[in-house]
């Protein structure tokens, strides 16, 4: 099972790209890290303030891929340096 995830978020102590990015590579690194998931920014690359995340997660079935993804998205959520504003979901 193919789980796919896109998380929209809004940076609102980033002041400048730099600072974002910082805040994005942060947890970008720690969520690969942490958990068997991949993860990229697809959109708003060059807003200061706002991001897209791709995420995606492969198991042998949807309870342990919904699982893994559930826990990525909600580490993800623990920043307090952003919030999130849309998440949406699709299973491959």
């Amino acid at each position: 099972m193919i789980v796919y995830a896109e998380c929209e978020f809004m940076i609102p102590t980033a002041h400048s790209l730099k600072e974002k990015r910082a805040v994005l590579e942060r947890m970008k690194m720690r969520t690969k890290q942490r958990y068997n998931i991949a993860l990229s920014e697809i959109d708003h690359q060059n807003v200061w303030q706002r991001t897209r995340l791709a995420l995606v997660t492969v198991a042998s079935n949807k309870v342990a891929a919904d699982k893994e993804m559930d826990r990525a998205v909600e580490y993800l959520e623990s920043n307090p340096d952003w919030q999130l504003l849309e998440l949406h979901r699709e299973y491959l």
